[in-house]
């Protein structure tokens, strides 16, 4: 436990980082989500118009370190060809 003042009020800062840390995370889980459900429902432009809404929302979390770049490129480019496979 922390015991002065700037260890406590470091524990408290802490905490508030990893909520909204993880709040963000799931954002970006559920975006990913929302492609991949598109692109199963086979709606192919519906699937493109997500993916859009979705590439900004995994740059502005990458761009906060949340996730690194090279992750949220890795995932835009499984999303793009996910679309581009689509029949």
């Amino acid at each position: 436990m922390a015991n002065s003042a700037q260890a406590r009020k470091r524990a408290r800062q802490a905490d508030k980082q990893n909520a909204h840390n993880s709040s963000m995370r799931s954002e970006l889980r559920t975006a990913i989500k929302k492609v991949t459900k598109a692109i199963t429902a086979g709606d192919k432009a519906a699937a493109q118009a997500i993916y859009q809404s979705s590439v900004s929302t995994v740059d502005r979390i990458a761009d906060k370190k949340i996730i690194h770049k090279n992750k949220a490129a890795r995932h835009k480019s499984r999303m793009s060809a996910a679309i581009k496979a689509m029949a």
